[in-house]
C-alpha cells in the first residue's frame, strides 16, 4: 500500500486487491458477516415480505456541501427501502474505480459510507470493487443495493391514491439539486446551498407508528417533486392539486433557481419525502413528522382529487393555476 493513488493492480485479484480490501474497506465496513469475504452473503432475515432495491451513483463533484458520494450511496439507498415502509436491514455495495483515484480520497469516502450506515442501522455485508483505465469511468462510481423487511399491514404504492387523500412533504424541496449544480459550476451565493442528503427510515417508522395507513410515499430524487406527484396521479388515475404558497423552498434554493431559471419543482431532493394519507389521518401524520429531526418542516401541501385524472394542477394565492407536468429532457445531469 506504498500507491498514493489507485493503480490497475488494485483490481486485479492479487496481493493489492487483497491490501486494498483488508486495508480500507474492512476497517470501514466489517462485521461477522462481511469478513467471511465470500462472494455471497448468508444473513439472518426475519419472515415476511423482501424490499428490495438497487441502484448507482456516479454523482460530479464526488465532494459537495453537505455530503459526498458515499453518504449519497447509503442514503439513497436505504431510502428508496423504506419508501415501501420496510425496514432497511443490509446493504451491498460495488465501486468502479478509475485508475489514478488518490487513496486520501477513496479512504474519504469510505468513512463517509461508514459513518452514513451507522447512522442508518444497516450493514453492509458483502461488495466488489473494480479497477479501470483512466478515462474509463470518472474517479468513482458506487452501486448500492439494499434489502429490507416489509410489514405485513403495510400497503404503499403509488397506485393507492384516492379522491380525497392529503399529501404532505417533509420539508423544503430542491436543496441537494443546487448544491450539486453551485458547487459543480463554481457558482457563489450570499448563502451556501447545502444537500439534504439523509436516511429517511427513522422518519418513515415515526409516520407508521402514527398512523400505519399510507397510501403512497417516495423519496422525490430525480425529476424532483414536480415528476414524483406526476408519477403518482398516473399510477392511480387521480388528478392532484397542489398549493404553491404551502411548499417550502429555501430563500437561497429559490434564489439560486431564480439565477439560473429552473423550477425547483423539478430540481432533485437527497433526505426529503412526500407521503400520501387519507384525509383524516393527515394532522396526526404531520404532527409525527415534525417531532423528528427530518420532519421539521413537514406541511401539507395539496389534495387528491378525483377531476384532471393523470394530471397535477398548481394553485397560487390568487387562485390562478398551472399544470405541472412531467420534465422535458434533464435540467441537471449527474445529480446522483
Amino acid at each position: 500500500m506504498e500507491y498514493e493513488t489507485i493503480q490497475l493492480a488494485h483490481g486485479s485479484g492479487g496481493r493489492l486487491s487483497a491490501e486494498l480490501v483488508s486495508r480500507f474497506f474492512l476497517p470501514r465496513f466489517g462485521n461477522e458477516t462481511l469478513n467471511r469475504l465470500e462472494d455471497q452473503a448468508v444473513v439472518d432475515f426475519p419472515q415476511g415480505r423482501l424490499a428490495l432495491t438497487t441502484d448507482s451513483f456516479v454523482v460530479d463533484p464526488l465532494f459537495f456541501p453537505g455530503g459526498d458520494i458515499g453518504d449519497l450511496a447509503i442514503n439513497g439507498t436505504v431510502n428508496d427501502v423504506c419508501m415501501s415502509g420496510a425496514t432497511p436491514l443490509y446493504l451491498a455495495a460495488a465501486f468502479i474505480i478509475e485508475e489514478g483515484l488518490p487513496m486520501v480520497t477513496l479512504h474519504r469516502i469510505l468513512l463517509s459510507m461508514e459513518k452514513a450506515a451507522k447512522s442508518a442501522g444497516v450493514q453492509i455485508v458483502t461488495g466488489d470493487t473494480k479497477v479501470v483505465n483512466r478515462g474509463c469511468c470518472d474517479k468513482l462510481f458506487i452501486t448500492t443495493t439494499g434489502v429490507g423487511r416489509v410489514p405485513a399491514e403495510a400497503n404503499i404504492s403509488a397506485a393507492n391514491l384516492q379522491a380525497g387523500d392529503t399529501i404532505i412533504l417533509s420539508g423544503s424541496i430542491g436543496d441537494h439539486g443546487m448544491a450539486i449544480l453551485t458547487s459543480r459550476e463554481g457558482l457563489s451565493f450570499a448563502s451556501r446551498v447545502q444537500s439534504d442528503t439523509a436516511a429517511l427510515n427513522g422518519l418513515v417508522a415515526r409516520m407508521l407508528q402514527a398512523s400505519p395507513i399510507i397510501h403512497a410515499m417516495r423519496d422525490p430524487t430525480r425529476g424532483g417533486l414536480a415528476t414524483t406527484l406526476n408519477e403518482f396521479a398516473t399510477a392511480s388515475g387521480v388528478g392532484i392539486v397542489l398549493q404553491e404558497a404551502a411548499i417550502p423552498v429555501r430563500p437561497e434554493v429559490r434564489g439560486a433557481c431564480e439565477v439560473l431559471g429552473i423550477d425547483p419543482m423539478y430540481v432533485a431532493n437527497e433526505g426529503k419525502l412526500v407521503a400520501v394519507v387519507p384525509g383524516e389521518v393527515a394532522g396526526t401524520v404531520v404532527a409525527a413528522m415534525r417531532s423528528h429531526p427530518l420532519g421539521r418542516e413537514a406541511a401539507i401541501i395539496g389534495e387528491v382529487v378525483a377531476e384532471n385524472r393523470g394530471m397535477v394542477v398548481m394553485r397560487n394565492a390568487l387562485g390562478a393555476q398551472r399544470i405541472v407536468d412531467m420534465p422535458v429532457g434533464e435540467q441537471l445531469p449527474r445529480i446522483c
